[in-house]
């Protein structure tokens, strides 16, 4: 089988090119950079989405099997900043991709990224969120994702394009950069090295988050292309909820140093979703997935990659490139 990545070199991108490496595919990642660690799929090319005639090129001459769609402008806040690029990269790549597809005639299943943000606030009693809830998104990234999603259906419904659109919630591991559980082992470490004093500076200790291991979605993700049902779409993560506050207190128990907790209102941000899960019950009923991987694991595992990454001198360049990604 021949699979197709867009924003191959970002934070999922790089798992789910090593699981469909496994799987026995012929893989192609497309990405505007090279990943740091190296691309673990059978090819790389450097590709923007935006620019269609390159895009073009690569899908008729590869002629995937099947596409997952990942590319995208990921950071809420940098959506705030630059709200007009972040549509650009989303919205028109993702115009892009479907166009590529439908001129050379190739009939693959395109498994499209979209979020969680989508959903915007959602009252208690609606949580967890069901795929049939109002789309109310907080930031133009959770706006651009609303049209990615319904793009995803507008080509299935005029063209045909085999779709399957994954509303994907909060995803962290190893290597994730930017998201809360990532800053919080991240401070961790560099108060345990010494590189800061030890007080956890944070912002709101009470907003929860359905937080599922990139090694868990990777599988899901996969899943769905296999046997979820193409022009519907899905919630992905997990039933668990987790506070800002039991984050801590999990990091807290993995590490040796000890830490006071302080609350900074320039981290609390105003586009912040009080809580969000998801109701992945119509998933399940197709794939019968259950993450496996607990949250103690992941966080373990965070910890440890940064530990590597803080003692490495060009990590800060590094890390300011990451977060310039057009990739999710």
């Amino acid at each position: 089988m021949r699979v197709l990545i867009t924003g191959a070199a970002g934070f999922i991108g790089q798992f789910l090119a090593k699981h469909c490496v496994e799987a026995g595919c012929s893989v192609l990642g497309i990405d505007h950079r090279e990943p740091e660690a190296g691309w673990t799929g059978t090819h790389l090319e450097r590709c923007d989405v935006r620019d269609a005639t390159h895009l073009s090129e690569l899908v008729s001459a590869f002629r995937p099997d099947r596409v997952f769609h990942l590319a995208a402008q990921s950071y809420p806040t940098v959506s705030l900043l630059e709200p007009r690029e972040t549509m650009d990269i989303n919205v028109g790549g993702t115009i892009n991709l479907f166009e590529c597809l439908r001129a050379s005639a190739t009939r693959a299943l395109v498994i499209v990224a979209c979020s969680s943000a989508e959903y915007g606030p959602v009252a208690i009693q609606d949580m967890p969120v069901r795929e049939s809830h109002s789309l109310s998104p907080l930031h133009p990234y959770g706006v651009s994702k609303v049209a990615q999603d319904l793009l995803a259906a507008q080509y299935f419904t005029n063209y045909g394009t085999q779709s399957i659109r994954v509303r994907i919630f909060n995803t962290t591991g190893p290597g994730k950069i930017g998201d809360v559980c990532s800053d919080l082992t991240k401070r961790a470490v560099q108060i345990e090295m010494g590189a800061r004093r030890p007080s956890m500076m944070v912002g709101n200790l009470t907003s929860r988050r359905a937080i599922v291991d990139v090694r868990d979605f990777v599988r899901a993700f996969w899943l769905s292309a296999e046997r979820c049902k193409a022009g519907e779409v899905y919630n992905i993560g997990t039933d668990q909820t987790y506070s800002v506050h039991e984050i801590i207190e999990t990091i807290r128990a993995q590490l040796s140093t000890s830490f006071q907790v302080e609350q900074d209102p320039t981290l609390v941000r105003s586009c912040d979703e009080p809580i969000i899960a998801g109701d992945i019950s119509k998933f399940r009923s197709c794939c019968e997935w259950t993450p496996e991987i607990k949250l103690s694991t992941t966080l373990r595992d965070m910890l440890e990659w940064w530990r590597v990454r803080l003692a490495d001198p060009v990590f800060p360049m590094l890390d300011s490139n990451a977060r310039r990604s057009t990739s999710a």
